[in-house]
This record gives C-alpha cells, sequence and structure tokens, in this order.
C-alpha cells in the first residue's frame, strides 16, 4: 500500500508530489504517480524516486489520490476507476470549477476533497484553499499533508470562486505589477535586468514585513510616505490612476469568470 497516489503530473501534479517530499514528510517510496503522457509518468518517477503504475494500480493502493487532471478529462478519468475506490480513501480534487457534488455523482465511496493552489505551490510558497465535503476526523491529516505547498485556508465550497478570482489569479497581478515597477525604473535610466531584481526584491521585502509584522497595510504605507515626500507623490499618481479600483475589480471579474467555468 502507498500512503498518496498522484493523477496527473504536469505542473501542479509535481508541485504536489515535491510538496509531499520536501515539506510534509512523505517518504518518495510512499508516493505512486500515473500520467496519461508516459515519457512524462517516467521523468517523475525518476526525479523524484517514487513509484509508478496504471491509473487503476493508484487507486487501489493508496490511502489519498490525487486527482490533477483537466476539468474535461474528469468523466473519462473516474469512470475508468470508479469502482476500485473504498469507503476510507480520500481523493482530493485539484479541477478547477469541478464541484464536490459532481465529482460524487461519479464516485460515491470516497471522502471527496476540493483544494485549489496557485502555481507558487511550485516552490512550497503557495496559497491552497480547501473545501472538505464533509467534517471528518482525517481532516487535520489532510491540512498537514497540503502545508508542503504553502499556507492552508479552509473555506466554503462557494468561495472556492474568490480564492481563484484572489489568490489563483493573484501571481499574475503580481508579476504585472512587478514588471511595470521595473519599467518605470528602465524609464528613469535602470538597466532592465537590475530594475526587475530591485522591484522583486521590493514587492518580496515589502511581502515579509506585512506578514511578520502584522500590521494592517495601510499602516505600512503611512510610515513610508513622508509629509511632501517622493512616496506621497507616486501614491497620488496611482490614485488618480485608480490603481486600487482596477485591482479590486480584477479580483471581482476573475471571480465571476471562475462561477461561469
Amino acid at each position: 500500500m502507498f500512503k498518496v497516489g498522484v493523477i496527473g503530473c504536469g505542473n501542479m501534479g509535481e508541485a504536489i508530489i515535491k510538496g509531499l517530499i520536501e515539506k510534509a514528510g512523505i517518504n518518495s517510496t510512499s508516493i505512486v504517480v500515473n500520467d496519461i503522457n508516459k515519457e512524462r509518468q517516467n521523468y517523475i518517477v525518476e526525479k523524484y524516486n517514487v513509484a509508478g503504475s496504471d491509473i487503476r494500480k493508484v487507486v487501489n493502493l493508496s490511502e489519498i489520490v490525487f486527482l490533477v487532471v483537466k476539468p474535461k478529462d474528469l468523466q473519462d478519468s473516474l469512470e475508468s476507476i470508479k469502482d476500485l475506490f473504498k469507503e476510507n480513501q480520500i481523493l482530493i480534487s485539484v479541477l478547477a470549477g469541478v464541484k464536490i457534488e459532481k465529482i460524487k455523482s461519479i464516485v460515491e465511496k470516497p471522502l471527496v476533497v476540493r483544494i485549489m493552489p496557485n502555481t507558487p505551490a511550485l516552490i512550497g510558497e503557495g496559497v491552497i484553499g480547501v473545501s472538505f465535503e464533509k467534517d471528518t476526523e482525517k481532516k487535520q491529516e489532510i491540512i498537514d499533508l497540503l502545508k508542503g505547498l504553502g499556507e492552508v485556508f479552509e473555506v466554503k465550497e462557494e468561495l472556492l470562486d474568490v480564492i481563484t478570482g484572489l489568490s489563483g489569479s493573484g501571481p499574475a497581478y503580481v508579476f504585472t505589477f512587478i514588471d511595470a515597477l521595473a519599467q518605470g525604473g528602465v524609464k528613469m535610466g535602470l538597466p532592465y535586468q537590475d530594475a526587475l531584481k530591485i522591484a522583486t526584491q521590493t514587492v518580496l521585502g515589502a511581502a515579509k514585513l506585512l506578514k511578520e509584522t502584522g500590521e494592517h497595510p495601510a499602516v505600512l504605507r503611512d510610515t513610508v510616505s513622508s509629509p511632501a515626500g517622493t512616496t506621497i507623490y507616486g501614491l497620488h499618481e496611482l490614485e488618480k490612476k485608480n490603481f486600487k479600483d482596477a485591482v479590486i475589480s480584477a479580483v471581482e471579474t476573475a471571480t465571476k469568470r471562475s462561477k461561469e467555468l
């Protein structure tokens, strides 16, 4: 028997495998994986020293199964294995927009858990929204596993769309902001690579300061904003361009799109 099975070894599937081994303390020999692309499966097996097998054996031999396929492949993936699940198994779905109710209509026996991780999970610094089909004594065990990918936030299932709009899409907003900071540096004379490093470290340092102090963002912002100084002039320009409104609208629009999907 294996502790964990992973069906789908793309970027997020690999992030899960890496996080389980490096952060959650799961022995690589306790993980079995499957991918429709056998070259990809073999690559993951060799890189992480995990076992590889066909999809039915992954389900039959694992306590916890991560389903990390594309939403459009849900039906085909589960139809081939639905008869193998047992009452004491856990199925963790990483399929965006696919509700627990839909999964349970195909597989009845396992406890179904939905998660919504974002791309920084690839380096163990992600945000993972999680919703459980029902309360379970295994909840803490599952949350501890997911901490290998980053910080875990349990929410009602209907709020996973908000997690998608905020943290799922959020890295793209941050990357755009970092690039804009760097481009501003270039406009004022810095080489792009230097400006990009400075902008990246600025955002990283500011985020760490916010996290470690626990202060409200406005408090830390005001500590930088000297009367008639450079920062308040810059902030005024952001306000004139409706910077905050644009970010709020981005999260709102992405959340609505997630619900549509």
